[in-house]
């Protein structure tokens, strides 16, 4: 095939896409190079894959779908259609603050190396900081996969009427695991292939369930519903509360952004591509996940039907009620699928950032995490994550209650991990330097600053009980969770990490 040729603006040169591409591959490295890293992998990613990268790990179908039942017991529609509004605004300026900074430094570190760069004085920062978001990513696919067992749990239920057991279930999620692995290993094109499929099945998914949901469903709500209707199953008498508690869906769902930097180093011009990807899937989320969550509020036929589901997953109960057994299947193969590409994403991104901590000492086994397959994938980093998934799950089959303290412990470890670049930047507004392309100029300081209150506001809410009167079956474990994470990586600092750890490790010297 003949390549499209054009001539340089410069001269009279003919430059093919081919030399364009490699330029910009060049620039890229160069950028990598003045941080102090030798590239050691292709960069296969367009635009649309890295973007592709962080919808995906995003999974907006996924998340709205399987925490909807928390905003609709939570405020009801009410808490839903505000609190998803707010948060995804809140949302979007944390994206913008962490934007900034991965365009001054496009490496697959991501949170952790910008706080060594921004806090070099200070290694506990980023080594508490690496360890926290890589067990968080590791948690979170972890979560994802099960979920992708629960969505076949329910579409046994509905199509042959058999229950599954818990150890049917997490058999079902070590399967889905293993996948999530095997698809990461391939390496850095099949991810980058599934991110893009990853995009269009979401939209194209969106509008199947919205269309069916709305031309199937018997009964339609009205707007005064979707839009003022306050629902509250959790026993708080304040109103303020309630509504605040539905915030959780949102955040939950909206989590992942950041996983663009995870994939820096595979991408060409990183330092545009990245940031713009972190932003955009944001931006593109919250207009895909309103459209979504409108028609799921416009087609519920019963809360309290929901709230009673002895289906494995609330939303197969929504589904059923509103468009029969037939297309509540295809509805939860729908996202079923985007939540297993959701969920292999988060392997991805534990994996890249397992070897970025071992390239810099802050991770044991530095050969073995740093060495990568003819595919160019972190094989150790990926298996490492498959391993911890496989023992997370078997959680769930003791207890739904302990299993579920695990995943809530991954979504504040995600806010903790976004609050600590965006804290330095408000406190030490000169931290950072060498800004790149993406700059938010005399905005910077107040959107980090709005940044950094709503990520202190969303850690506390997330360990505050969530049901009246608390007892020990739903009493909210996460902040025993997130403790328990927390002293594991500070034993492991004290023990070897500040011997070891000073900081990024230069691979490549000017």
């Amino acid at each position: 095939m003949v390549k499209p040729e054009r001539p340089d603006s410069s001269g009279g040169e003919i430059i093919t896409k081919d030399s364009e591409e490699a330029r910009d591959a060049t620039v890229s490295d160069q950028r990598l190079l003045d941080l102090g890293y030798k590239p050691e992998f292709r960069r296969d990613m367009s635009l649309f894959g890295v973007l592709g990268i962080s919808f995906c790990a995003i999974g907006i179908l996924t998340g709205m779908s399987s925490a909807f039942q928390t905003g609709l017991f939570s405020g009801g529609p009410l808490g839903l259609f505000w609190g998803w509004n707010i948060c995804s605004f809140f949302m979007f300026l944390i994206a913008l603050s962490l934007a900034e900074i991965c365009s001054a430094y496009p490496t697959m570190g991501g949170l952790y190396f910008w706080v060594c760069k921004l806090k070099p004085d200070v290694p506990i920062l980023g080594f508490f900081t690496g360890w926290l978001y890589a067990m968080a990513m590791v948690f979170t696919g972890s979560s994802g996969n099960l979920s992708v067992a629960l969505y076949v749990a329910s579409m046994a239920e509905v199509g042959q009427g058999r229950t599954l057991t818990r150890v049917e279930i997490t058999a079902i999620a070590w399967a889905i695991n293993i996948c999530s692995g095997i698809i990461n290993t391939i390496g850095t094109k099949a991810i980058g292939r599934m991110s893009m499929f990853n995009v269009w099945w979401t939209l194209g998914g969106t509008v199947v369930l919205v269309i069916t949901l709305l031309v199937k469903a018997p009964t339609k709500n009205s707007a005064h519903f979707v839009f003022t209707d306050f629902q509250n199953f959790t026993g708080w008498e304040s109103t303020g509360f309630v509504v605040l508690l539905g915030f959780l869906q949102a955040v939950y769902t909206l989590e992942g952004c950041e996983t663009a930097a995870q994939v820096a180093e595979e991408a060409v011009r990183a330092e545009i591509l990245a940031p713009l990807a972190v932003v955009g899937s944001i931006a593109g989320s919250w207009l895909v996940g309103l459209v979504y969550m409108l028609a799921l509020l416009f087609a519920v036929q019963s809360i309290a039907s929901v709230q009673a589901t002895a289906f494995a997953i609330p939303i197969a109960q929504l589904y059923y009620d509103a468009v029969g057994p037939h297309l509540t299947q295809l509805c939860l193969i729908i996202v079923a699928l985007a939540q297993l590409m959701a969920a292999t994403s988060g392997f991805t991104a534990s994996s890249r950032l397992f070897y970025a901590l071992a390239r810099d000492d802050a991770f044991p086994l530095k050969k073995q995490f740093m060495t990568l397959n003819r595919f160019q994938a972190p094989y150790w980093g990926v298996w490492t994550s498959v391993l911890i998934g496989c023992i997370i799950s078997c959680a769930y089959i003791a207890s739904a209650i302990a299993f579920n303290a695990i995943i809530s412990s991954a979504a504040i470890a995600v806010m903790l991990s976004y609050m600590q670049p965006i804290i330095i930047r408000v406190f030490w507004n000169d931290s950072l330097q060498d800004f790149g392309p993406f700059r938010l100029g005399k905005w910077s300081w107040p959107v980090n600053v709005a940044s950094f209150l709503f990520c202190f506001f969303i850690c506390v809410l997330f360990v505050l009980p969530t049901a009246s009167p608390v007892n020990v079956l739903n009493m909210n474990y996460a902040i025993v969770a997130v403790g328990g994470l927390l002293v594991v990586v500070t034993i492991n600092w004290f023990w070897w990490g500040r011997y070891s750890f000073k900081g990024p490790v230069k691979t490549f010297t000017l």
